[in-house]
């Protein structure tokens, strides 16, 4: 290494592009606009989507079904692989879960499936739980705790308000 190679490349105080400053600035005349288009005048600015003459890819994508914006994230993991994760008598929650790696990610809540074996009793509790993981979990002598979700928002709910809370 070179002394004088120790600040090459670093430009600390770079003068602002000046455009349409003459031929000799090299963005000079079209000022980088080019010559004909509707690029060309000021105050045209394009999309963020914005492709040119060709079709839009978000406009090429096709799309079905109905995707819901605000539905609640549930990751589901099986009995089985809590089974081989957890020795005998240990507690299971949300928490433990994502300490030993099996619940990754961003969720809402979770959903205990049936898949697999029990072979020895474990303290369950989820959000969510099938019939079959539910009664694998109680035939192998462990015990099940539903945990109370966020609260849904049912439409056309109304919030009691403060008067005939008041009121009552």
């Amino acid at each position: 290494m070179r002394l004088d190679d120790v600040n090459k490349g670093i430009h600390k105080n770079r003068k602002r592009l000046r455009v349409g400053r003459g031929p000799g600035s090299g963005r000079g005349k079209t000022s980088g606009r080019g010559h004909k288009g509707q690029g060309q005048l000021a105050g045209w600015s394009a999309s963020a989507i914005f492709e040119g003459a060709r079709m839009p890819i978000i406009r090429q994508i096709p799309k079905r079904g109905f995707h819901n914006r605000f539905a609640r994230a549930v990751f589901a993991v099986n009995v089985g692989e809590i089974a081989k994760a957890f020795p005998a008598g240990a507690e299971v929650t949300p928490e433990t879960l994502k300490a030993a790696g099996l619940a990754r990610g961003v969720w809402d809540e979770l959903k205990v499936l049936g898949q697999g074996d029990v072979p020895h009793a474990l303290k369950v509790s989820a959000h969510r739980m099938s019939r079959q993981a539910r009664e694998k979990i109680l035939a192998a002598g462990g015990t099940v705790t539903d945990l109370p979700g966020p609260a849904a928002v049912v439409k056309g709910q109304k919030k009691p308000s403060q008067k005939t809370a008041a009121a009552e």
